[in-house]
């Protein structure tokens, strides 16, 4: 996989996000979702009155929900090991465990919205959610049962795998369905 895109213009790297999510199964039945987003500055960087040098992250937080297999968080843990703000920004990681309890279904990113939306949690922590909920959903429930009475939860779920299109018509011809429906 190419890291980065063609440019016919020299450029200058100035802001580089790096986001890593993965999703364990544990001996006790459960799954460990974890990610960590780090943020990195291509110039020196002013902020929090300190210098960040260049390369040198500006943020490394994590984030590890523990999930069963229903989908509920049994656990989260958050974790700030880089900030701008040090002794402000780590204060809300305990924050994080208001997702215990939460199921990952429709309505979850309104739930964690009213949790932890805005000055409720950490910006970044909290985008993390949204990634790992869909890791949660592709480490939990790897197979798909297309024999069940139930149309499987991806579908309908992007353009690829609209119900009347192509690719559901060739791999789910059971759930598939005509423009006019």
């Amino acid at each position: 996989m190419s890291d980065s895109f063609d440019s016919s213009q020299p450029r200058k790297l100035l802001h580089r996000r790096t986001i890593t999510a993965e999703g364990y199964l544990r001996e006790d039945g459960l799954y460990d979702i974890e990610g960590w987003l780090q943020d990195v500055k291509g110039e020196d960087f002013h902020v929090g009155g300190h210098i960040t040098p260049a390369g040198d992250p500006i943020h490394t937080m994590g984030l590890r929900l523990v999930v069963d297999s229903g989908m509920v968080i049994r656990e989260a843990e958050a974790r700030t090991l880089h900030r701008p703000y040090e002794g402000v920004c780590e204060n809300i990681t305990p924050r994080y465990a208001e997702l215990e309890g939460i199921q990952i279904a429709p309505g979850f990113t309104l739930k964690v919205r009213e949790r932890l939306g805005g000055v409720r949690g950490c910006t970044h922590l909290t985008e993390l959610v949204s990634i790992l909920a869909t890791v949660a959903f592709q480490t939990c429930r790897p197979g798909v049962d297309t024999d069940g009475d139930r149309v499987p939860p991806h579908l309908d779920g992007c353009h690829a795998l609209t119900r009347d299109g192509s690719v559901v018509a060739r791999f789910y011809p059971r759930w598939r369905r005509s423009k006019d429906d």
